[in-house]
């Protein structure tokens, strides 16, 4: 294993590469999806990578690579924000899939001499990512992954740990109670260079079928890292939702969009203009307008939604430039961008 650069653990830290797993087509978040890759997804007030990167940068890395299934051209708008952050963006299209690692596998191959880190692009957590990092280089790990605790084991794979960490085995989906662990996989990884290369190929390749069970059987180093941070799957609407709420009402620590302010429980964009009722959970997007005697609660609204004098929104995510009729009555519902929802009379 290559020797960090100043000798002692967390020297990698700085200037790090990371790596962002974002080739999944968003399909059970249409039609949000259908406009934008599902990492532009606006989330608190800016695209969910924007975020993402601000974590990143904060954890000391100075690259983040979007490994993608689409266009790489809508991501260049991010490219603004890497200048400020000090960060380097790429995105990298797939040409086929190439499941969770195929692509990680292809970049990293013959790249980095340090850690790489490893992240899901639809896992909103608020995990200490220097801690992760960290307590990688300090177990001289080959592989890190970060673990999260669940009340149901059947729905996930769990991973067992010795008590130092250290990774003993994979379980896929045990009954409750059949295994004394409760950790699984959270979908953030710390890569050592040489990962990879008892791997060839250029298919598709997975984290959790292949690589990691295949590193444990090597008798690769693995640690697990659990943590008690927020950890939630943003791929459906309702966990979006609730994801968001989360930010809101302060149980994750995610960075909300720089032009965002705290209003009655709300997070709402400097320059939308509410004349109506907010609830807990909700955010209002820039140019938004929530007319008077309306209500807005637990939902989402994206930059310039409107919503109509005396209608109610609730637990619903309106698109770009949505518009909601006066009287309307919205409940569990997602806008398409520039759709238009009429009262029931109307």
């Amino acid at each position: 294993m290559t020797e960090a650069r100043s000798g002692r653990p967390g020297a990698y830290t700085a200037g790090m590469h990371a790596v962002v797993l974002a080739g999944g087509q968003g399909t059970r978040l249409r039609p949000l999806t259908d406009t934008r890759p599902k990492p532009l997804v606006p989330f608190v007030g800016e695209p969910f990578a924007a975020g993402l990167m601000r974590r990143l940068a904060d954890a000391g890395c100075d690259r983040v690579t979007f490994l993608i299934a689409q266009d790489p051209g809508p991501f260049a708008a991010l490219r603004p924000l890497g200048d400020n952050l000090g960060m380097a963006v790429q995105a990298l299209p797939e040409e086929r899939p190439l499941d969770t690692a195929g692509a990680a596998r292809r970049l990293l191959r013959t790249a980095d001499d340090g850690p790489v880190l490893i992240c899901n692009g639809d896992i909103l957590t608020d995990l200490d990512l220097r801690g992760l990092v960290a307590a990688h280089e300090q177990a001289d790990a080959q592989a890190t992954i970060a673990l999260t605790r669940v009340d149901d084991t059947q729905a996930f794979g769990v991973v067992v740990c010795d008590a130092a960490g250290r990774v003993e085995r994979f379980v896929e989906k045990p009954a409750p109670g059949t295994v004394a662990a409760d950790t699984v996989n959270a979908g953030t990884y710390v890569l050592s260079p040489g990962t990879f290369d008892a791997f060839p190929g250029d298919g598709p390749l997975s984290f959790e079928r292949e690589v990691f069970p295949g590193l444990l059987e090597a008798g690769a180093r693995m640690l697990g890292h659990a943590s008690e941070a927020y950890w939630a799957d943003l791929g459906t609407p309702q966990r979006y939702l609730d994801g968001t709420a989360a930010v809101v009402d302060g149980r994750c620590a995610w960075p909300a969009g720089p032009d965002m302010a705290a209003q009655d429980g709300a997070l709402v964009h400097v320059t939308a203009r509410v004349d109506g009722t907010l609830g807990p959970g909700t955010v209002v997007g820039a140019g938004c307008a929530v007319e008077r005697d309306a209500e807005v609660g637990a939902s989402v609204l994206f930059d310039r939604a409107h919503v109509g004098h005396g209608a109610r929104v609730r637990a619903s995510i309106l698109g770009e430039a949505a518009r909601v009729a006066a009287g309307a009555v919205l409940d569990g519902a997602v806008v398409a961008d520039g759709g238009d929802v009429a009262p029931r009379d109307a």
